[in-house]
């Protein structure tokens, strides 16, 4: 076999490749299940809500600790 034709048969593997990756993609995203946007919204909700009763926990005991390290500083 020349040059020029192995050079084709590797072209044409090629897109061969291409075309085949691109079915198996197509066939995940297929087997994909979507939340419902109802789902989403709440689980989005708790998340924004537990991170901010943190948040205000967090910056509580940042005042505590501080407070109490400034007493013992001024001691």
């Amino acid at each position: 076999m020349s040059d020029e034709n192995k050079a084709a048969v590797k072209s044409a593997d090629k897109s061969k490749d291409k075309g085949s990756w691109f079915k198996g993609l197509k066939a995940e995203f297929n087997k994909i299940v979507w939340e419902s946007r109802d789902n989403v919204t709440k689980q989005t909700i708790a998340v924004v809500v537990v991170s901010l009763v943190l948040g205000v926990i967090i910056a509580i005991l940042d005042l505590i600790l501080q407070y109490g390290v400034d007493f013992i500083v001024g001691l």
